[in-house]
């Protein structure tokens, strides 16, 4: 007996013994007079056994199919052996009509020892920052050096920027190194696709900050988000900026696994198939803003002007004869250049056209 069929049996006893009305066994009870009747009559019949429930040991209707679950427990183990079980619910869902919770299928694999509970450890607490209202108000960016192909190809860095108002992928880039030339490519698609957020929050990399103060001269991404009116935000911890680090979190599990499942194993063929990628992703974890204004300031300049702008700028002096020395070239001016001021800009086009090409 259970201690709710035994509490039952005590009442029962004592309705049996006439200490108490059926109306007063109801009420302590907490069922209906004809239901006290009904546990009377089965005590008098089987005795205490006639109180404990009839359910028990007997197999739910609602009863998974054992080949059914089997099934499934066979596609984890040949297809997502090292998925969470989140995560393998998706994929089951999407691709092999699983209907059931992400809980069913987490029994299923861990009695099956596919998938080891965790102990989840105590984590320091950090004081929350509140999501900023609007799009495009303020994008995080970082870059994340990691294994991303498993073995199939080298290590590489995943450039990536993310709105803090609905976290929402704007856009990303695989590449050999993180470099200007890696976040120039992915400013330069935000841009042309979204327009241009009002803020940038990025951690203090040589890339985005010089590390002497008193230096005047803006580094070159510095130099290209004031041209696009772009305030730049250099966060002092990487707690600061959490929302792109626990992107990086996200992708280092789920992107790793998609990247397995789709074959690829190379940064060209993955940043084709990326962007299918991050549809699926912000379906998934994009919110939606407080404020439904988006604050994104649209480009109206030419693509060549914004190609320009997200392209390394380099200074020469131009010599006597029109020429100047830039990465083993001589580069040499038109003769219809015979100011200086034009040289001067010719020299400017020149360099930002080599750094484009290159």
């Amino acid at each position: 007996m259970s201690q709710k069929e035994a509490q039952r049996y005590a009442v029962v006893q004592r309705l049996v013994a006439s200490e108490m009305s059926q109306a007063q066994a109801a009420l302590v009870l907490g069922i209906s007079v004809r239901q006290v009747k009904r546990l009377c009559r089965r005590v008098r019949e089987q005795g205490p056994a006639g109180l404990v429930s009839r359910k028990r040991g007997v197999p739910s209707n609602r009863r998974i199919a054992p080949l059914e679950r089997e099934q499934f427990v066979a596609l984890v183990r040949q297809h997502y052996a090292d998925f969470g079980p989140e995560l393998a619910r998706e994929y089951l869902a999407r691709d092999h009509g699983f209907v059931y919770s992400t809980e069913t299928l987490r029994g299923w694999i861990i009695e099956a020892g596919l998938w080891k509970a965790r102990l989840r450890r105590a984590k320091r607490v950090h004081s929350p920052r509140e999501r900023r209202a609007c799009v495009g108000e303020l994008v995080q960016i970082d870059g994340s050096h990691h294994d991303w192909f498993e073995g199939r190809a080298d290590k590489c860095c995943l450039i990536a920027f993310i709105d803090d108002a609905t976290g929402q992928v704007l856009g990303a880039k695989f590449s050999p190194q993180e470099t200007t030339e890696a976040y120039f490519a992915v400013l330069h698609e935000v841009v042309q696709r979204h327009g241009a957020p009002l803020a940038l929050y990025s951690d203090r990399h040589g890339i985005f900050t010089k590390s002497d103060p008193e230096d005047p001269k803006p580094t070159q991404f510095e130099r290209a988000l004031l041209q696009l009116h772009i305030e730049p935000i250099c966060a002092h911890t990487p707690q600061a900026k959490g929302r792109v680090e626990r992107l990086f979190q996200t992708l280092q599990d789920r992107l790793c696994k998609a990247l397995r499942l789709q074959g690829i194993a190379g940064i060209e063929q993955a940043n084709e198939w990326l962007g299918t990628y991050l549809q699926q992703h912000n379906r998934r974890f994009a919110v939606a803003p407080r404020e439904a204004a988006d604050l994104h300031q649209p480009w109206r300049g030419t693509s060549q002007a914004l190609r320009e702008i997200c392209a390394l700028h380099h200074q020469r002096q131009l010599s006597a004869q029109g020429a100047c020395r830039f990465e083993g070239k001589v580069p040499q001016s038109s003769p219809l250049s015979r100011t200086r001021q034009q040289r001067a800009r010719w020299s400017t086009s020149c360099s930002m056209l080599t750094a484009n090409s290159a």
